[in-house]
């Protein structure tokens, strides 16, 4: 057993789990980040369910790491996430080590062991620190999970093929492949793409394993064993648990949650060039360079020469992925992105493919080299550099923008927002990227507790309605209402007299108010009139983080972005406001505050300056 241990843990497969684990720790970020970040932790601490489909097997994967006694628990989730992805680097080291463990680089055992183990080290670095693999890694994600499990998968079937070659078939190979797919559902369910691959792989080492039925029969019983991870799901709905996304208890809810059944895609016409679009999603040079482009179709031809099971088992796993993703979903060119970590286990087959690649290509430079009389230190040197010119060259061009170490953000988003609100008070959000790290905060960190955040898109949702139970009595009536809009205005009525009523930013501005002009109060707005004092002035500025808003170390994303904005828009709102009513001095602290946050607004900056005859503060700093 231990002899079997180590054959998988020896000093090369440990490089190749801990060089990017250490890359991964270095990079991690401290707490949430935008997009799903918020809603994902909440539903690990709570053990609830996630947005569809779910993500049973995250969930509990991520569970234990909440337990361990560092930072807080965002950044315990990140960390299993940089786990998993050091995991998917480490099963690429091996997969690779099995791919070629039967080529001879030259007559020289010793060398050719060296150059195995280095184009495995090299595909692990590779995949290692692909922008994609890379972004997921450094929060919480159940994609780097998801890639590991179809790495091993493909083990499975690479092992099952070497005891059939030598006349010793176990089709228990099958059954761990087939156990480990249903189980992966409860990462992604793309991960059943892999299975046109997978049973191709067998049909063409053995042609003859199309009659064999028992076996396939037992396959598919192990698949469905795997899936049992899915009755997580109507399991914690009857527990009641907290952050009980789609409420499962039922078949029909169940099935609803499962098959994404809340994220409807609107018919339209698809022309040749959106399709381009949607096949794009899946963009090899970008993760890997155009050399790698190169080098990917090299080592397609070397699996074509030496390989062709494995060449077939990528060729149907890209077309099973493009028919499905591409084809069936059809998705609108707005929401293409969202499609593209899909291809994760994607870009580590092309991770396990480049290197090959690689190989084949020095293998050919050695055999028409003149054969040295040994291989020296100085052979091994060149190629080190030769095999690790990729991963050290993709280092150098990622490490700024993947770099997140000092991203507190999201985080200080959502205290901003909440930290200054009335207690009791009722607040609206309508971006996911914008309500999610309230969740959080809120729910994990039991901040502000008082406050009920109602997220408008789900207001319709009857599950939803009972994570908000005492805002129950303004709910009836309004069950069958078809949009949450219209929920909103019920609830507003009813609640106006009752207790404070404010709207985040998203809301102020994705909704109609020409017929009243919300009240500003720093970040959010009263929905109705807002009572006497509470009027938007410099003091509400104090209770709000903004030291650590400027990114210094790491790059802003889409969505970090758009909260700067949202930042330096309110402070630029509310200066305005106070030199209209004569606080000119106030207004110019304001201004220097949002000239911080967006040094590019310089020039509207100092026309409002000029327009309304504010000074601008001399020496002032900001040392909260």
């Amino acid at each position: 057993m231990i002899e079997r241990v180590g054959r998988y843990l020896d000093g090369w497969s440990l490089v190749a789990f801990l060089l990017p684990f250490g890359l991964y720790l270095w990079c991690l970020a401290p707490s949430i980040t935008f997009y799903d970040s918020g809603e994902f932790v909440t539903a690990v601490h709570f053990l609830g369910s996630a947005h569809s489909p779910g993500y049973p097997l995250f969930l509990l994967y991520a569970k234990p790491f909440t337990w361990l006694p560092i930072g807080n628990i965002a950044f315990r989730v990140n960390l299993a996430t940089a786990v998993s992805a050091a995991l998917a680097c480490f099963a690429v080291y091996h997969l690779l080590k099995k791919v070629l463990q039967e080529t001879e680089f030259c007559d020289d055992a010793g060398f050719s062991r060296f150059v195995l183990h280095l184009t495995a080290l090299s595909g692990a670095f590779t995949f290692a620190v692909s922008p994609r693999l890379w972004l997921q890694s450094n929060h919480d994600k159940p994609y780097p999970l998801l890639a590991f499990i179809s790495a091993v998968m493909l083990y499975f079937l690479l092992c099952w093929r070497e005891n059939y070659l030598r006349g010793d078939e176990q089709p228990s190979w099958w059954y761990g492949t087939a156990f480990l797919a249903g189980l992966a559902t409860g990462a992604h369910q793309t991960i059943v793409l892999l299975l046109p691959g997978c049973i191709l792989f067998i049909l063409v080492t053995a042609p003859q394993s199309i009659r064999r039925g028992r076996e396939w029969l037992l396959s598919g019983g192990m698949l469905l064993a795997g899936g049992a991870v899915q009755l997580y799901l109507p399991l914690r709905a009857a527990a009641e648990t907290r952050q009980n996304w789609g409420d499962t208890d039922t078949l029909s809810r169940f099935l609803w949650h499962l098959l994404r059944k809340g994220y409807p895609e609107e018919p339209h016409n698809r022309d040749f060039s959106l399709l381009l679009k949607q096949l794009g999603a899946f963009n090899v040079p970008h993760e890997f360079g155009w050399v790698g482009l190169f080098l990917l179709l090299i080592g397609l031809w070397a699996c074509w020469r030496a390989d062709r099971a494995l060449l077939v088992y990528l060729l149907a796993t890209l077309l099973s992925f493009w028919l499905v993703i591409a084809g069936y979903f059809n998705p609108q060119p707005d929401s293409i992105f969202l499609t593209e970590e899909f291809y994760t286990p994607l870009y580590l087959l092309a991770a396990l493919i480049i290197p090959i690649g690689l190989f084949a290509l020095a293998a050919r430079g050695a055999g028409a080299a003149q054969k040295p009389e040994h291989y020296g230190l100085h052979h091994k040197l060149l190629l080190t550099v030769f095999f690790l010119l990729i991963p050290l060259s993709q280092l150098a061009s990622n490490l700024a923008s993947q770099d997140q170490h000092n991203n507190y953000l999201a985080q200080d988003y959502a205290l901003n927002t909440l930290r200054p609100l009335p207690d009791e008070a009722v607040l609206f959000t309508w971006g996911d990227s914008g309500a999610f790290p309230l969740w959080y905060l809120q729910g994990v960190e039991r901040f502000r507790e008082d406050l009920d955040l109602a997220h408008i898109p789900h207001l319709v949702f009857p599950w939803y309605q009972r994570e908000l139970p005492r805002l129950a009595p303004a709910f009836k009536g309004e069950t069958g209402t078809a949009t949450g809009e219209l929920v909103f205005a019920h609830l507003v009525e009813t609640l106006r007299q009752q207790r404070p009523v404010l709207m985040d930013f998203s809301t102020r501005y994705s909704l109609d108010w020409r017929k009243q002009q919300p009240v500003q109060q720093g970040m959010v707005y009263w929905v109705q009139d807002a009572p006497a004092g509470q009027q938007d002035d410099v003091s509400i500025w104090e209770f709000y983080v903004l030291h650590r808003l400027i990114p210094k170390g790491w790059q802003p994303d889409m969505d970090s972005h758009k909260a700067l904005v949202i930042h330096a828009y309110c402070l630029l709102q509310s200066a305005e406001d106070l030199a209209r009513r004569g606080h000119v001095k106030e207004a110019g602290h304001l201004l220097q505050l949002t000239g911080r946050i967006m040094p590019v607004w310089q020039e509207k900056l100092s026309q409002m300056q000029q327009r309304y005859a504010i000074p601008a503060p001399a020496g002032e700093t900001d040392e909260r």
